[in-house]
């Protein structure tokens, strides 16, 4: 339990960090340089204004020089996060803590893709092909096995690298019918219908979860993302022509809910045994 209230208030700290990432990285702007400070009246921010919640909370949700609002933004980040580490620590460690760190990674890129593609509907290439080549690496220190194994086993694969090979094809099977589907759309419609990002996202999520996990993202992200999108059409009287919804948003989520049923058992995912 004390390793998982480490991972929490370590997650409320990564989940601070993510929100400089999902306001600057769109922009083009440095995560380094210049130090946090206010949007609106541009004044920097002291530690103990920048204490993750609590300071949101203390402050009211206002700026302490400006009085401008604070987005909800802020608190909701880095409690997702700090959450979700205090979650896999508790599941996994000590038994299995290469799992433990690989999900929080995992889920701390997902936290900030999701809420990145909702305001501004990009996901940063430093999150999505960077958690690509993450999920490739933790692929071999953290067993895969999948069910592409029987069949790479038998066409020469060596054991050693079955992780590795299920997590290139679950990032790549996946990532290429996403792809094709939206050059389809493009083709009949005559205008993009899907961002090149939601294409790599699935890709990350396919190195970190294998075949089966990065489909069933697919396909419920699809599932959901078509509900929601179409209530929100008309509920508002947006034109559907021009709405363009943060696909990636419903990608990120679906994505969590696979990992956290397949950790319960809920659902098999081999890449979890």
């Amino acid at each position: 339990m004390l390793e998982a209230i480490l991972a929490l208030l370590f997650g409320l700290l990564i989940g601070s960090f993510l929100n400089v990432c999902i306001y600057r990285w769109p922009r083009d702007l440095s995560v380094v340089k210049p130090r946090s400070h206010c949007v609106a009246c541009e004044k920097t921010i002291a530690w103990y204004d920048n204490i993750p919640v609590v300071s949101f909370v203390v402050l009211g949700g206002r700026c302490r020089h400006c009085r401008a609002r604070i987005s909800f933004r802020y608190p909701v980040v880095e409690l997702a996060t700090g959450l979700l580490w205090f979650y896999w620590v508790l599941r996994y460690w000590p038994a299995q803590p290469g799992m433990a760190i690989k999900m929080c990674a995992f889920s701390a890129l997902l936290v900030g893709l999701i809420f990145s593609d909702l305001e501004e509907l990009i996901l940063p290439d430093e999150m999505t092909l960077g958690g690509l080549v993450l999920g490739l690496v933790f692929a071999y220190f953290v067993s895969m096995e999948g069910y592409m194994a029987p069949i790479l086993s038998m066409i020469g694969v060596p054991d050693k690298f079955l992780s590795v090979a299920e997590s290139v094809v679950g990032a790549g099977l996946p990532a290429f019918f996403l792809w094709g589907g939206g050059w389809l759309y493009q083709k009949v419609r005559h205008k993009e219908g899907l961002g090149f990002g939601d294409v790599k996202l699935i890709a990350m999520v396919g190195a970190f979860l294998g075949l089966q996990g990065a489909l069933l993202t697919l396909i419920l992200g699809s599932i959901s993302g078509s509900i929601v999108g179409y209530t929100y059409i008309k509920l508002t009287g947006q034109d559907a022509s021009s709405y363009e919804l943060p696909f990636g948003t419903f990608l990120g989520l679906a994505a969590l809910v696979v990992a956290l049923l397949s950790a319960i058992n809920f659902i098999n995912l081999t890449v979890f045994s």
